[in-house]
Parts: structure tokens; sequence; C-alpha cells
């Protein structure tokens, strides 16, 4: 089946997809994305990229340099994250329910200013040092959530691989799948596999950020203070811990580097391999299994987002395509520009897009105009990297 679509990755600083624009998927330049709570540059790389554009990279510098060769790494999200103080702009108008917050599975509307702050709130005999105002670590996640229940089309197998994940890889990762609305999310500070306190690098001979666990002078001075280790399986282990998280403090305009890495999910063959057990995912991704009317396109979201305020930071939607709904050029055809048009309906009848927001045309497709150019700019021209401009190469 995984032969019969093509991936396009977008993103944006919330989850509408009209203002989400197309990522250049292993290029060394990083995307940046600004929104009200946050500026991010971010760099998304794939290995064996077959993906959209078409002129894309099908690898990047950055799966040959460790500790990633070691393990073997099939993706990266690495992101420089810049909080805002809400304070200092106009307040969200998006509107969600937190399932992770509440056992109703609704939380506070993001219409209204939550009476909570996001940053830990100082004891009397701190009071006159004010705490650093931020996010909270026990309130920046990172994760997965859909727009609708996949309960009844979850693939044979849906438990035991979750507990390997929570077991191996991130046992900080709680959410419902089961949920009206599911969700996975995991702390920031125990998921992502990097964390450095500071701008760190930007170097196209390592394929853009780069970041290694540590931080700049003063970052690493931060750290020491909380008492975070200086390791990053150490830190993730420490930051389980609820004293820990609440101790940390993204703080409003201090940069972060995040880096979410591993070797589980291949993007190519469309499969989840795990330690002694490998599922493939393509007959369910997005649910789609067991639908009376079969989806022509497929999400997988991961967002950076606000527990407390329930306020998402930084949205990555991975989009398939069934490649017939693609032109030669790369671009969308009517059919999938459909199909992202009932995405994004979803989005709006969960909440997580206000209602009142209007339809914008994407008929012109200009967001994967501009992701071309950029590649053409790099001087990545057509046919790059083993890829023609036809459409049955791109996934195998």
């Amino acid at each position: 089946m995984a032969e019969k679509y093509i991936i396009r990755v977008t993103a944006g600083s919330n989850y509408d997809l009209d203002q989400h624009v197309v990522v250049p998927v292993n290029s060394h330049e990083p995307l940046k994305v600004s929104g009200e709570l946050a500026d991010a540059d971010l760099n998304v790389r794939v290995q064996n990229y077959r993906g959209l554009p078409r002129n894309s990279p099908n690898t990047s510098p950055y799966f040959s340099l460790e500790p990633h060769a070691a393990n073997k790494d099939q993706y990266s999200i690495a992101i420089r994250f810049t909080p805002k103080n809400p304070a200092a702009s106009s307040s969200s108008k998006t509107t969600s329910t937190d399932p992770s917050r509440s056992p109703s599975r609704s939380g506070p509307s993001q219409d209204s200013p939550s009476s909570e702050s996001s940053s830990p709130k100082p004891s009397e005999e701190d009071a006159s040092e004010e705490a650093p105002s931020g996010i909270s670590g026990a309130d920046l996640q990172f994760g997965n959530d859909f727009d609708h229940p996949i309960r009844d089309r979850l693939p044979p197998g849906f438990s035991y691989a979750m507990n390997i994940v929570k077991w191996w890889i991130d046992p900080g990762l709680d959410g419902d799948t089961y949920a009206d609305q599911p969700y996975l999310y995991g702390p920031a500070l125990s998921s992502f596999n990097a964390v450095h306190v500071g701008r760190g690098e930007d170097s196209p001979e390592k394929g853009g950020l780069f970041f290694e666990e540590g931080g700049d002078e003063d970052g690493l001075k931060e750290r020491q203070d909380l008492g975070a280790p200086g390791t990053a399986k150490d830190r993730m282990k420490w930051a389980l811990k609820p004293a820990n998280k609440n101790k940390w403090v993204f703080q409003y305009g201090k940069t972060y580097c995040l880096d979410f890495f591993n070797p589980y999910l291949d993007f190519n063959e469309f499969s989840l391999r795990l330690p002694g057990f490998t599922l493939p995912i393509m007959k369910y991704w997005d649910g789609q299994s067991l639908r009376s009317k079969p989806k022509r396109s497929h999400t997988l979201r991961y967002v950076l987002r606000n527990r407390a305020t329930n306020q998402p930071y930084l949205v990555i939607v991975f989009t398939l395509y069934l490649k017939e709904d693609v032109n030669e050029d790369g671009s969308l055809k009517p059919a999938a520009l459909e199909a992202t048009r009932d995405d994004r309906r979803m989005a709006k009848e969960s909440g997580k897009v206000p209602a009142d927001s209007g339809d914008v045309d994407v008929s012109k497709d200009e967001e994967y105009k501009e992701a071309k150019k950029h590649f053409e700019k790099l001087g990545v021209t057509e046919g790059a990297k083993d890829q023609d401009t036809g459409g049955d190469d791109d996934v195998d």
C-alpha cells in the first residue's frame, strides 16, 4: 500500500493548515515559523526521503554524524525555540479542549485568559525574588494529537507496541488513544533527545540545526543551578520527576534548542520498528482502516504546546497523498486540495481552529512553489538524488 502514496511536510504556529507552509525536508536552511506566542526555526530531516517537493535531497549530512549514524536514526525534528511573553501580544483566539488536564477531557477555553500562569508560582518566602517569567517545564509538551476518534481503527498489537514505547523510548509519554480527540503528549524536558539552552549550532555541513546536549555559557550555568544532569539520558530521567520539571522554566525571550530523533519510525516503509516488534502502520495511518469512505490523504501531526493554556507553539504535519492526486511538478491536484480542506474542517469541528476563521483559497498551492524555489536557490535541481519528475519513484 505504501507505494501508492507520497508524503509532504508542512508547519505553522497553529493548527490551521491554511496558514502552514511546506517544509523543505533535508534542506540545511531552517524554516522560520513565527506566531504570537513563539518564534521557531525548524529543520525536518528524513533518511531516504522520497517525498515532496520532488527535488528534495533524499538524505542529510546530519545522519552521517554521531550519535545518529550509530543509532541509525530515520528522522529528526530540530527546533530552535524562543517563547514570547503572551502579555506583550494580543491573546490567542484559538479555542481548544485539553484532554490531558481534565478527567472530563475538556480543558479551559483559549478564548478566555487563564487565571493560572504557566510559570511556577514563587513561595511567600521567595516573593521578594520573582520567579523567571516563562513556561514551566511541567507545561511544555511535545507529541501527537488527532481531531477524530481512532479507537475502532487501532491495529492489532497496538497496546503491546505502546508498552514498548513507554518502557523503552519515552517513559514520560501520556495520553488517551481511545478519546474522541486522541492524543499522546510527553513533557518536552523528557521527550526531546537533545536539549540545549542557547542558540545552538546552525551548520550547512551538518545539515542545518545541530544541537548537542548542554548549552552556551549562560545555559550551562542555568542547568547547573537547577541540578539538571549534563547528559541527555540522565536529563530525560531527571525530568520525569515532577519537582524537577516544575523548577525548570523556559523563559520568555530566551532561546532553547530541541531535537527529536529516533530509528523507530520509517517514513518510507510507513512502519514502526520497535525492539523485537515491527508494526506496519500504513493501513492504520490517521485511523484510515475500516473507513466506509476512504480518505484521499492521511496526516500525522506533531505539536509543541502548552499544557496549562492548551495553546500550540509549533505544529508540524506529515501528510500522505495518493500519488495519482499529485501533479508531475509536485503541486496538488483538486482531489488532494479537497482532502486538505476536509482535514481543516475536522480541525474546526474539534475546536483547534477558530470556527469563525475564513476559508483560504489554496488551489494555487503557493506554499509548494515557495518550497520548490528554496531548493532551486540551493542549487538542487529536478532529477537530483535519483528522483525524476514522475510520480512513480517517490515512495517505494
